[in-house]
């Protein structure tokens, strides 16, 4: 089986990259607002259920689906290493983060991309110039300044904190796997495809530790917050999943870096337009200038692909 070779599409690449990462900067907000109320594997369900039923019909619309008869033992094999392993990772995420903020959860899971990019250089023998290693370079090194004050946090071990921290890093490592497998049985099916069958397996396989009649006694308020967790699922590894087909995995997993950053303004929007919601995160100059180096460091990365590809 031949390895997946993406489109070269780089702009629509990195605009569903941008997609994809300011909507994974909402969702630990609005994760950690229904975990009052619900455990971890009925909230997981409910994101693949809502998914499943809806993903027919973009397929329907874009006329992209594929026949499960071009399915072998090989692809079916790692559709369900795809599906177990993004499965494993939205609950031990959602685990992890009843026991840290949004903003911690969002630093940790930025080992996602990194052991993405490590996996795409290794298996996909991806190449990355110079320059972009540079790029790559700023881009830490901005995450670690805009970071500088939750730096400690990160590695205490009293309490629940540790363990919370734990659990993100653990489900970081699992999402790497789910990536470089759906960017392989890229080769054989459409995205659309690949995402409605990981959310129907994974549906499945949650379905006798869910308990989703819990929904029914939920405010209004969290009902609604419920389903834009499924819409948000649908939208953002669509998203993700789309922009494999057109570009580098290395690449992708660098716009990736720019959540923590969607993260901290969606809790500084909802602390102004709903006081008392979510407390603000505190910048200082240190973080102020780590952010301007992860921006920069990605602009970088993305606009070496350009000069590349004129």
């Amino acid at each position: 089986m031949t390895l997946h070779t993406p489109s070269g599409r780089w702009a629509l690449g990195l605009f569903l990259s941008l997609t994809a990462a300011a909507m994974w900067g909402v969702l630990p907000i609005i994760l950690k607002t229904l975990l009052d109320s619900l455990d971890g594997y009925t909230i997981t369900w409910f994101r693949f259920s809502i998914s499943a039923l809806i993903m027919p019909l973009f397929i329907l619309i874009r006329k992209k689906g594929t026949s499960l008869r071009s399915l072998n033992i090989k692809i079916f094999s790692l559709v369900f290493i795809a599906a177990l392993s993004l499965l494993l990772n939205h609950i031990l995420f959602v685990l992890g983060i009843r026991f840290v903020s949004p903003s911690t959860a969002a630093v940790v899971i930025q080992l996602a991309p990194m052991f993405m990019l490590i996996g795409s250089l290794i298996i996909f023998k991806e190449h990355f110039s110079l320059f972009q290693w540079l790029g790559f370079a700023l881009l830490c090194l901005g995450l670690l300044l805009f970071f500088n004050e939750k730096a400690g946090d990160l590695f205490k071990n009293s309490g629940n904190y540790g363990f919370g921290v734990f659990l993100v890093v653990l489900a970081g490592i699992i999402w790497a796997v789910y990536a470089l497998a759906q960017k392989q049985v890229l080769k054989i099916l459409p995205s659309e495809s690949i995402m409605l069958l990981i959310y129907i397996l994974g549906s499945l396989m949650l379905l006798p530790v869910a308990q989703p009649l819990k929904a029914l006694s939920l405010s209004g308020p969290q009902q609604v917050f419920l389903l834009l967790c499924g819409l948000n699922t649908l939208f953002a590894y669509g998203a993700f999943a789309e922009a494999l087909d057109h570009w580098d995995a290395s690449r992708i997993s660098m716009v990736l870096s720019l959540t923590p950053l969607f993260t901290i303004i969606a809790m500084k929007l909802c602390a102004l337009w709903v006081p008392g919601f979510i407390s603000p995160e505190r910048l200082n100059v240190i973080s102020v200038g780590g952010a301007i180096l992860v921006v920069i460091g990605s602009m970088i990365c993305a606009l070496n692909k350009v000069k590349q590809t004129t």
